[in-house]
């Protein structure tokens, strides 16, 4: 996840020229290599260097912010259960030899994992041709058409994307999602895209499958061994917290959709709602006058009314005689039970959802998640009558 780390990056260095990053380049360097990267900048914004210095200067810059690059969600349980199986995997990638291991190098037991790497300074064209996967599939000794590409590039520069054959795998968002997966099926590979924004689903449709996270992978259906992990319908996780006053919502939880819901204002939950997918949750839910109840949520932009903007929306399972908005509510998630999705009526939307109620109900009986209820984080202290 390192697109705005980047960017922030090419900010600094472009002020010393007196000229300022407005990413209007972005849609220029979709799929290039960094030299190719570095010429397009260059020209445009008339930088008195030549493409090497402005590589030189500003990959270095870029590495010295490396060690705060957080994987994708999903992606170190993925890495670490192929690599417990023997499954063969290679990184390949846009970005030069040394700067994949210099970025890899701050995952813990990545650069352990992968077998093969390929950088674009080691083929003839970087991708959208198909050579870095060509290579790494000669490397693995493995055919082109035996081999899975796992795609979430996005269309920013310089950051990780998480590709992977049979399971190459790798994380270096160089370019639209589609570049990868032209690259991967150019190569006579089946390719998975994950993509790494929102409502871009249409760009992804050479893609033999896309999934809303890695969290959502099935390796079984390419041949792989299947995660264990999950229970009862639900895939546990550490758990994480976020809180706040009660909202008022979009006026459809309780109005349409019979469901009242307790949002929470997403100001100040961006990092971490960026490591979590957006999809369906369960947990704990702590109000400061009322007690701790079970609690199953969504986060996202609700494809079937097509949000504008992502939204944390808690449905605490129990039956409240009144609203409660302003009240100080806290949440603790301890595991997710879906990626969100579209559906073709509100009644199977409705359905779903009384669904996932039953799912999240069941498990929160489950030692592994009902020793949460007691986390301090729910008991809030009220500030009322003080």
């Amino acid at each position: 996840m390192t697109d705005g780390m980047f960017s922030e990056v090419l900010k600094t260095f472009l002020v010393k020229y007196g000229k300022e990053w407005d990413g209007r380049e972005k849609h220029k360097i979709v799929g290039k290599t960094p030299l190719e990267e570095a010429a397009i900048i260059v020209e445009d914004y008339g930088l008195p260097c030549a493409k090497h210095e402005f590589v030189n200067e500003v990959y270095s810059m870029f590495s010295d912010h490396l060690c705060k690059v957080k994987a994708l969600p999903g992606a170190n349980r993925l890495i670490k259960h192929l690599s417990c199986h023997g499954v063969p995997m290679a990184l390949a990638s846009n970005s030069h030899r040394a700067t994949i291991e210099s970025k890899i190098s701050y995952q813990h037991g990545w650069k352990e994992s992968f077998s093969v790497i390929v950088g674009s300074d080691e083929v003839r064209t970087g991708k959208p041709s198909p050579d870095i996967f060509l290579e790494a599939a000669k490397r693995l000794n493995m055919e082109p058409s035996s081999s899975l590409v796992i795609e979430d590039s996005v269309y920013v520069i310089g950051s990780y994307s998480l590709e992977f054959l049979f399971a190459l795998l790798l994380k270096d968002k160089d370019s639209y999602v589609r570049i990868g997966v032209v690259a991967g099926k150019a190569a006579g590979m089946e390719v998975v895209a994950v993509p790494s924004l929102p409502k871009q689903t249409h760009r992804y449709i050479a893609a033999d499958e896309v999934i809303n996270s890695l969290l959502d992978l099935r390796p079984e259906k390419w041949g792989l061994p299947p995660f264990q992990d999950w229970i009862e319908g639900t895939l546990p996780s550490e758990p994480w917290y976020i809180g706040g006053p009660v909202v008022k919502g979009l006026g459809r939880g309780s109005k349409v959709l019979g469901i009242p819901t307790a949002n929470l204002s997403t100001e100040g939950y961006s990092d971490v709602l960026s490591e979590h997918p957006s999809g369906v949750y369960f947990g704990w839910a702590g109000l400061s006058t009322r007690g701790v109840y079970k609690m199953v949520m969504s986060i996202g932009w609700n494809p079937y009314f097509d949000n504008a903007e992502k939204t944390i929306e808690p449905w605490l399972l129990h039956e409240f005689d009144e609203d409660f908005y302003d009240e100080e509510l806290h949440l603790v998630i301890v595991g997710y039970i879906r990626p969100e999705a579209n559906f073709p009526s509100l009644e199977t939307l409705i359905a779903k959802i009384h669904e996932d109620r039953k799912v999240a109900e069941r498990a929160l009986d489950l030692p592994l998640y009902s020793k949460y209820r007691d986390d301090p984080y729910l008991k809030i202290t009220s500030s009322k009558g003080q």
